[in-house]
């Protein structure tokens, strides 16, 4: 009878650095074997899988003849670690796997990992104290990528102070009654029906909350907002005030959008301090390329001062914890008072703590601000204040639309 072992880390872990340490036997208290096969469920793992697809045009795991990027999230983890157990490994370290899944795929890989446990030795790190299973009762923390004895108190020095956020420079005009109109929208992929007569209106300066399980087309229903999909065309789809397909361009429609997804953090690996990554948001580029403003420098410096970060607005924005990273890439898209405002899983990494002050910020935008925010998550944040929330439910015809008001 195996065991499974528990790794509660806080923001200021690199989980990759935990890893090597683990594999490294760096941490007697684990009682590894390290000389015995250890494979390793991570996103590093899974994307160097995709590139190794995507330079030999082979399939890696060898399941079925679709390409692993053109996954869900939910179906490439699946794929992963069927790859991983198929080795039969005497050590499996999963990092965050429950990130990206919905409610139901969490459940299936928690009852999956405890009968795996039975017979292989599991090390779960996890940065969210929910995600714990409950068959695990060995359990570490870990700060600063060293191991302690367990405890629920994820610290951080990020602080969303109580003061107003920044006025726009250039206040945005919007004059009509709504921002965003769905109207019995249709999307099928190769005869795949996706999304199933979908009405949905969004009114200007309304705060949503858009779910759904993995693969039933959040995604596809973002990028016809964005105006990344040509599914849009031809339907009644219509994007501040002017429906899709009618003459507008796609810099039209973005430059009125504030957007975060956690891969834009990655992009930003060049030597820019936190008020240079602000600052870049009035321009819309990586990279500051631009002699900003008085003015722009001021309101930079202004949403610092909100976040409880004036003191390090020349602390390179690559060596921030996390959480601060998110707070900056959030400020960033704020910075022009977009229209829209779209946050897709943005606490998707976070420990408890940085999770509870980002979706702080989110509530103190949304009360403060003009701009309409739609929020895209798996996970129901405690705290979170959303007007409204949009459902996508998943039918043999695409997925169907449901409104929930909030209370």
């Amino acid at each position: 009878m195996k065991q499974g072992i528990l790794i509660i880390h806080d923001n200021s872990c690199n989980t990759n650095v935990l890893i090597e340490k683990i594999q490294s036997n760096e941490f007697p208290q684990l009682s590894l074997d390290t000389s015995q096969q250890i494979r390793i469920f991570s996103p590093k793992v899974l994307e160097a899988f995709i590139q190794e697809e995507e330079i030999h045009e082979r399939n890696v795991f060898g399941t079925s003849n679709q390409p692993i990027k053109t996954l869900s999230g939910g179906e490439q983890k699946k794929a992963l670690l069927n790859y991983l157990i198929a080795a039969q490994p005497a050590v499996l370290i999963l990092d965050n796997p429950f990130d990206h899944l919905d409610i139901q795929a969490q459940k299936e890989l928690s009852n999956r990992l405890e009968t795996i446990a039975t017979t292989i030795q599991l090390i779960l790190i996890l940065s969210r104290t929910t995600d714990i299973p409950k068959f695990i009762k060995q359990k570490y923390s870990a700060t600063n990528n060293t191991l302690v004895a367990y405890t629920n108190n994820n610290t951080a020095n990020t602080i969303v102070k109580d003061i107003a956020i920044p006025t726009p420079i250039e206040p945005q005009e919007y004059g009509y009654n709504y921002l965003i109109q769905c109207k019995n929208i249709n999307v099928t992929y190769q005869d795949k029906p996706i999304l199933n007569n979908i009405t949905w209106n969004i009114k200007p300066g309304e705060f949503w909350q858009l779910t759904g399980p993995n693969g039933s087309g959040k995604t596809t229903l973002l990028s016809m907002i964005t105006g990344d999909n040509v599914k849009g065309y031809g339907q009644e789809l219509y994007i501040f005030g002017k429906r899709k397909g009618t003459g507008e361009s796609v810099w039209d429609v973005k430059k009125s959008i504030g957007y975060f997804t956690t891969n834009l953090t990655q992009q930003f690996k060049g030597r820019y301090t936190a008020e240079q990554m602000i600052i870049g948001g009035f321009f819309d580029a990586i990279g500051l390329y631009n002699k900003p403003t008085d003015v722009q420098k001021q309101k930079a410096a202004q949403w610092l001062n909100v976040l409880g970060m004036e003191n390090q607005k020349n602390t390179l924005f690559r060596n921030l914890p996390l959480g601060a990273q998110r707070m900056i890439m959030i400020a960033r898209a704020m910075v022009k008072h977009p229209l829209l405002l779209i946050l897709d899983e943005p606490t998707t990494g976070l420990d408890d703590h940085n999770a509870n002050l980002l979706v702080t910020f989110i509530n103190k935008i949304a009360a403060e601000s003009n701009t309409t925010i739609l929020y895209v998550s798996h996970r129901a944040e405690k705290g979170l204040t959303p007007d409204h929330t949009f459902t996508l439910t998943k039918t043999s015809e695409g997925s169907i639309g449901n409104i929930i008001n909030s209370i």
